[in-house]
């Protein structure tokens, strides 16, 4: 294994790092042009073997089609797994840490590069623009926040890669129905969950992020109709 490279990603300058995600992401991607997934996961293991053996099933898909990962750089819990296992298989796995963590060593050594940023806005927004699909594996309030946002800039247009998540045992039922609730409370509309693709399997959610195609966001941005005189 070639040594670590440091690697600190620019971003443009004058432009706050929190809100540069139109900046710092490369020409828009479809589905069909899967290169490197995008994993958002835990620093933690879980309480269940289930999530590690989840996660070490991922990345075999993931290697079995000729791609590559992108992850937040960690040597522990299910990102420790995540690396782990895409090295084993011989497998491109790239790390985005922010500077602080790499200090505090808690970041893979071992990794194909480590990009290493100023602050988690700019690493947020560098995983973003590196992955070419964005997908959730179990975590917790950070891995869910990650997902979260990917899933926002879909809605909002500052990215048109397709969103995943890994439902591992169910693990995310809670977070789905919520997401539903807010549809029938009137604060997020139909058309946006439907752009989150939910499997239990590895290979079903590549193949439906693969076929993944953008939405018409100028349907959802017309005027609501007039009501009744």
């Amino acid at each position: 294994m070639e040594p670590l490279i440091f690697v600190t990603p620019e971003i443009p300058a004058g432009k706050p790092t929190h809100s540069a995600g139109p900046d710092v992401t490369p020409p828009p991607l479809t589905g069909s042009g899967l290169q490197t997934i995008c994993l958002y996961c835990a620093s933690s293991i879980g309480a269940s073997p289930i999530f590690a053996e989840a996660t070490r099933a991922m990345v075999g898909a993931i290697h079995a089609q000729g791609l590559g990962i992108v992850y937040g750089g960690g040597s522990t819990g299910l990102m420790g797994v995540v690396a782990d296992s895409m090295l084993a298989l011989g497998g491109e796995c790239v790390g985005v840490m922010p500077r602080a963590l790499v200090e505090k060593e808690v970041a893979h050594r071992m990794l194909t590069r480590l990009e290493v940023t100023e602050d988690m806005h700019s690493r947020k927004a560098r995983l973003i623009a590196l992955g070419s699909a964005l997908v959730a594996l179990p975590g917790g309030v950070g891995t869910l926040e990650e997902i979260i946002e990917a899933f926002v800039w879909l809605q909002l247009g500052y990215h048109r890669k397709p969103v995943g998540i890994l439902n591992v045992a169910s693990y995310f039922d809670p977070f789905l129905t919520f997401l539903r609730h807010a549809c029938t409370a009137g604060f997020m509309k139909a058309e946006y969950l439907d752009l989150l693709i939910v499997e239990s399997e590895p290979f079903r959610l590549l193949e439906r992020l693969r076929a993944f195609e953008p939405p018409n966001f100028e349907k959802w941005n017309r005027a609501p109709p007039a009501p009744p005189a």
